[in-house]
């Protein structure tokens, strides 16, 4: 990481907004495990996904002390009302957090569910982090400084994919949300490994140099992706949609499209995935 005093203003406010970030994360981390492992009280939201009261409790923490780091820049959460985000078509600059990704992971107990914090500038995540609250493990990233995973008090240390062999894929798999396209994917890849993750922590195995590819045909919301791109992207990965572009922020719809996860950019992965 670049040392502070051989950085210019602009960089060390870029490098404390990540700091600030992190330690809410940790902190919303810690708030969530105060109700693990315990009876959880679950509603239904509209789009029938569930919703907890560790999800409100995180939403509540991170929106406290953003508002504290960050006066000036708005917020947008999953937990948000919509009277909160009503104009975010306008900002060009906003937090976009996930405060429990993997509510389904968290109610099974697997301990694969994750805080996700992510910083948009002009559509794109240049700031992110996602916390394991279970594990106390962090990833995190900033435009042009690299990713980096750091375990509760542990010193930081850089991360980047690795060289994808074809004949030796490693494929991320949704264990929940395992759509037709992933299905044929894996197919046409007899002699692949799949690797089952919750949350965001399936881009981390590709940042981090433990799997190649991760394909999500079936919907994913921006606050579900942003902070974990930031951090496949920093490592030197890409999130694309199945044409190869850039998955970008604050569209109309906050719905993605279909998205790929690659980490090594010579890899052809357009000859395994076909097409609906």
């Amino acid at each position: 990481m670049t040392l502070s005093g051989e950085m210019n203003h602009t960089e060390v406010a870029a490098e404390r907004l990540l700091d600030g970030a992190r330690e809410i994360a940790a902190q919303a981390g810690r708030r969530i495990l105060t109700f693990y492992r315990q009876d959880a009280q679950v509603e239904q939201k509209a789009d029938a996904s569930p919703l907890t009261l560790a999800d409100r409790a995180a939403h509540e923490l991170i929106r406290r002390e953003l508002r504290r780091l960050t006066p000036e820049i708005p917020l947008l959460s999953e937990e948000s009302e919509a009277a909160e985000v009503e104009h975010r078509r306008s900002w060009r600059r906003f937090w976009l957090v996930d405060p429990l990704d993997g509510t389904k992971e968290f109610i099974k107990q697997t301990g694969e569910f994750t805080v996700n914090l992510a910083l948009i500038e002009e559509g794109a995540p240049v700031l992110g982090v996602v916390h394991v609250p279970a594990t106390g493990v962090s990833y995190f990233a900033r435009q042009g400084q690299g990713a980096y995973r750091t375990g509760e008090g542990g010193e930081p240390q850089r991360i980047r994919p690795r060289r994808a062999d074809p004949a030796r894929l490693a494929v991320v798999a949704s264990r929940d949300h395992a759509g037709p396209l992933v299905k044929a994917l894996l197919e046409r890849l007899p002699g692949a490994t799949t690797l089952s993750m919750g949350s965001a922590l399936k881009f981390c195995l590709v940042a981090e140099g433990k799997a190649d590819l991760y394909l999500r045909d079936l919907p994913t919301m921006e606050w579900d992706t942003a902070a974990a791109q930031c951090v496949v992207e920093e490592a030197g990965g890409s999130v694309t949609d199945l044409e190869g572009q850039r998955l970008l922020y604050n569209r109309p719809s906050m719905q993605n499209p279909p998205i790929i996860t690659v980490g090594d950019l010579e890899l052809l992965w357009k000859a395994y995935v076909e097409r609906a």
